[in-house]
């Protein structure tokens, strides 16, 4: 039976490790907007994949399970890359935590209802999760447990405590690898597995968007007080995607890994400005 890579959200970072790990395989690319799907699928389908596109809202319950259904028609399911989200320049606090947060929690539930024997799956989330102060045990507890259509309703997300769109972003970072921990348990019940890759700023059209907005100057000055002094590339990341969803890493599950140049040692341990 074919194996299929599902890639949710059709950008560079997404693409970028599906191209490694996806050789034989049938990749589902699923975005929110058509256009991103079908342009991705042309440069994967010139380079020799075998691609299906489709469209998926990752906030929306129903979007989520039409992909599921999808991806199980096509073949068993030995990959998923999560790759899709807002940035903090993009999107209010209330959509952040709607699709950056509650949609990966979705979209782990789902697909690991059905993830095959031997599967893995990557979460991209952000270092971002990696500059928020320690929460409570119990806040950790909720973020990586609740049920996930109770998520939003947690106290800890409501309006008044989430009053700006970077700290909804680093709640959302710092849930996705919480969740993906306990989620690593269930999937392993299945012989799958599943970890979180936290980038730091990666040469994207999201990044662009940071590096021009309102926080590009900080983003600049985060690259220049660095140890690596510049941005990663999506290539960089798709080869720890590659090696963590292939045979070297079969060890590894429930894990996240921070990949940002030093920016994130820079800002917790680094000289004062």
């Amino acid at each position: 039976m074919t194996n299929v890579t599902v890639v949710i959200g059709a950008g560079s970072i997404g693409q970028a490790i599906a191209r490694r790990v996806s050789a034989g395989r049938h990749v589902l690319l699923a975005d929110l907007r058509p256009a991103n799907a079908e342009a991705a699928a042309r440069v994967l389908g010139e380079a020799g994949f075998e691609v299906t596109t489709a469209t998926v809202d990752v906030s929306s319950r129903a979007s989520v399970e039409a992909l599921v259904e999808t991806a199980v028609g096509l073949g068993d399911l030995s990959g998923v890359i999560h790759a899709a989200g807002v940035s903090p320049s993009q999107a209010s606090p209330a959509t952040i935590l709607s699709v950056d947060l509650y949609g990966t929690a979705l979209v782990l539930e789902a697909f690991g209802d059905v993830i095959a024997a031997g599967g893995s799956g990557i979460v991209i989330a952000s270092m971002s999760g990696h500059r928020l102060p320690s929460l409570t045990p119990e806040q950790d507890q909720a973020l990586a447990t609740t049920p996930t259509d109770e998520l939003l309703a947690l106290p800890m997300l409501q309006p008044d405590r989430v009053t700006d769109a970077l700290h909804a972003y680093q709640i959302a970072k710092r849930g996705n690898a919480l969740r993906v921990m306990a989620q690593a348990v269930r999937w392993g019940r299945r012989g799958a597995r599943v970890n979180t890759i936290s980038p730091g700023i990666i040469v994207t059209p999201l990044a662009r968007d940071e590096l021009s907005g309102p926080r590009g100057a900080g983003y600049r000055r985060m690259l220049e007080a660095s140890a690596a002094g510049r941005a990663g590339t999506p290539d960089e990341v798709g080869a720890l995607g590659a090696f963590l969803m292939g045979p070297e890493g079969a060890f590894i599950t429930g894990s996240d890994f921070l990949m940002d140049g030093g920016v994130t040692a820079a800002y917790w341990y680094g000289e004062p400005a």
